[in-house]
């Protein structure tokens, strides 16, 4: 077993080696901070700083593996690099848009396209019933879809099935038919909380757009409520 002299001296050797020259320096500095980046990532809670530290610590180790040189070092940051600098381009752009479509009133939802399923559907075919679980929240892309029990139809455009989808017992309260052959988009529970808890901008962000959803369908209901009061008072006269 090798003495405590004997380690320190080879410990002493590696390192000298490894400061030999001005490259192996910045070599074994890009690995000491990306080791440091690494480290932080693991208290990070959300996802976008998250990204931006795989995104350094990628970066510092492929800088090592090129200069080291090690190649299973190199290629495996390397193809981590351009995933990582996705995601966060990815999730900083879905914040940007949420906060841009809540800042100006937009509740289309269709800042959410490019997370939501394509689904084909027929002229009659039927959504979904009243009652079902609301498992998936709907972005109307091509066609006309009716509400059965209210007579309202919607254009395409538009985002719905939001209520159901966050109401307590998850149940639709209305029945979704095509009137016309149609395309939507539908985005499941499942990812949707995992954009929800990854982005706490996006998940403030989306329950501000879901209360504007709700109070423009207060309103429109007390805008009918009058209307229909109004003709009441016309008749009686």
């Amino acid at each position: 077993m090798p003495s405590a002299h004997e380690l320190f001296a080879a410990a002493t050797a590696i390192l000298s080696t490894a400061l030999a020259s001005p490259l192996a320096i910045f070599a074994l500095c890009s690995a000491a901070i990306a080791a440091l980046l690494v480290i932080v990532s693991s208290f990070v809670k959300t996802m976008i700083p998250l990204r931006c530290l795989a995104v350094g610590g990628n970066l510092g180790f492929f800088v090592y593996g090129a200069l080291h040189p090690s190649l299973v070092m190199m290629l495996l940051h390397g193809a981590l690099l351009p995933v990582n600098i996705y995601r966060a381009t990815e999730m900083v752009r879905l914040t940007r848009r949420v906060r841009a479509a809540a800042a100006t009133g937009d509740l289309s939802g269709v800042w959410l396209k490019p997370y939501m399923r394509k689904q084909r559907l027929k002229t009659g075919d039927v959504l979904f019933r009243k009652g079902d679980t609301a498992d998936h929240l709907y972005f109307l892309a091509e066609g006309r879809i009716e509400f059965v029990e209210i007579g309202e139809a919607m254009e395409p455009g538009s985002l719905f099935g939001e209520i159901a989808f966050f109401a307590p017992d998850k149940r639709r309260t209305l029945t979704a038919r095509c009137t016309a052959d149609s395309t939507v988009l539908r985005i499941d529970e499942a990812t949707f909380q995992q954009l929800y808890f990854q982005n706490p901008a996006f998940g403030f962000q989306v329950v501000t757009l879901v209360a504007g959803r709700l109070m423009a369908d207060r309103n429109r209901l007390e805008h009918r409520i009058a209307a229909s009061g109004s003709s009441a008072n016309v008749e009686g006269a």
